[in-house]
């Protein structure tokens, strides 16, 4: 078994792991500052709204030796705008140029020609209209409160309600850091950057229903059990689905990052970089937010149930007794529950040692001191 295989094992059945929960309030403040940083690159430096929420004009040109460079300066001095130029497969140009009517196109398109030295038939020159953009954002924003309306529903029946609204809060953090990192790093808002962002909705919830499956059947008849708090359930439901979300986080990661950097980066593409920056940081922030935000919230809404109030304060009053005796909380636990397990292989109506002869009337047995039949969890 390989050496991460093996700490997965042992991370599930709970022989090593760490206090994701206990030390939830470090969590809270990374994330915190990560989101107030966005929203101030946000309100600061806003968002590079692409030409089809602006409108404005997109010249086409035949292969051509001009560069991208030098495309670009020509059409931000025909223009007055700034321009952004792509390099096509056919060896042409693409410049979109936000912000000018049919008349400045015109002017614009003479003026590339002649400084490009193409021919003024050659270059296509089409005008889009700030309404589809519009329509886009409109539908965007509908898919997305019906999503998240759908999600809270869906988890508040499959899970409970203190689950749904902690998804639904890890949900918002995600795509609010994606947003700013976005305004941050001043990549132009298209069509593709909508679809990245819906896309991440669902990778975003994935990892953290994942925790919740795992948190729900491993806290079944907590308060029946002295031997764990629900935060410390919670903490080994994270550990226990650890390795799984690191390993499905990097495998959908890595060609996200592909078509980023190399797509994006060495070839030019100008679309990739819209959808695949939106999906490289949504996935890797659905990935920290399951971890160390959705559970943890889980547990601070679990416990302030009178329930959980009560069953924390039963295991921190055994630990202080067992500590008390000079013996760990653990080897009580283990004494405990083998104490319980003899007790269940004995037959209730076995004869007590020392008796001889037919039982008139059973014997009722003392099982676990009070306490429940049944292995302590």
């Amino acid at each position: 078994m390989s050496k991460l295989g093996n700490l997965g094992a042992r991370l599930y059945r709970g022989e090593v792991g760490y206090d994701f929960v206990g030390k939830r309030k470090i969590w809270y403040g990374i994330s915190i500052l990560i989101t107030i940083t966005a929203i101030v690159g946000l309100a600061v430096r806003g968002l590079n709204m692409g030409i089809e929420f602006e409108g404005g004009a997109v010249f086409t040109t035949p292969k051509t030796s001009v560069s991208v460079a030098q495309a670009e300066k020509y059409a931000e001095e025909a223009s007055g705008h700034d321009a952004v130029v792509q390099e096509l497969g056919s060896g042409g140009l693409r410049i979109q140029v936000a912000g000018v009517d049919t008349a400045k196109s015109d002017q614009i398109k003479a003026d590339l020609a002649k400084d490009m030295d193409i021919e003024s038939n050659d270059i296509n020159a089409d005008l889009v209209g700030p309404s589809w953009g519009e329509q886009i954002s409109q539908k965007a924003w509908t898919g997305l409160i019906i999503f998240m309306v759908l999600v809270v529903i869906y988890l508040a029946i499959a899970f409970e309600w203190r689950m749904a609204l902690a998804a639904l809060i890890a949900l918002v953090h995600d795509i609010t850091i994606t947003v700013g990192v976005y305004a941050l790093v001043g990549f132009e808002v298209t069509q593709g950057t909508i679809i990245g962002l819906l896309t991440i909705l669902g990778y975003s919830l994935y990892d953290t229903v994942v925790v919740f499956d795992s948190l729900k059947e491993q806290s079944k008849d907590l308060t029946k059990q002295t031997r764990w708090t629900y935060s410390e359930v919670a903490n080994r439901s994270i550990n226990s689905t650890l390795v799984r979300s690191i390993n499905t986080t990097v495998v959908a990661l890595l060609p996200v990052a592909g078509l980023l950097f190399i797509g994006g980066g060495f070839l030019g593409a100008g679309m990739l970089n819209d959808i695949s920056l939106s999906l490289f940081v949504g996935l890797a922030a659905g990935a920290y937010s399951s971890i160390f935000i959705a559970t943890p919230l889980v547990a601070d809404l679990k416990e302030t149930e009178p329930q959980m109030k009560a069953l924390k304060k039963r295991v921190l009053a055994k630990r202080a007794a067992a500590a008390a005796k000079g013996e760990s909380a653990e080897s009580a636990d283990s004494a405990e529950q083998a104490d319980d397990e003899a007790q269940d292989r004995v037959p209730e109506d076995a004869a007590p040692a020392g008796v001889v002869g037919p039982r008139t009337q059973p014997t009722s047995r003392g099982r676990g001191r009070g306490r429940p039949s049944g292995k302590r969890r």
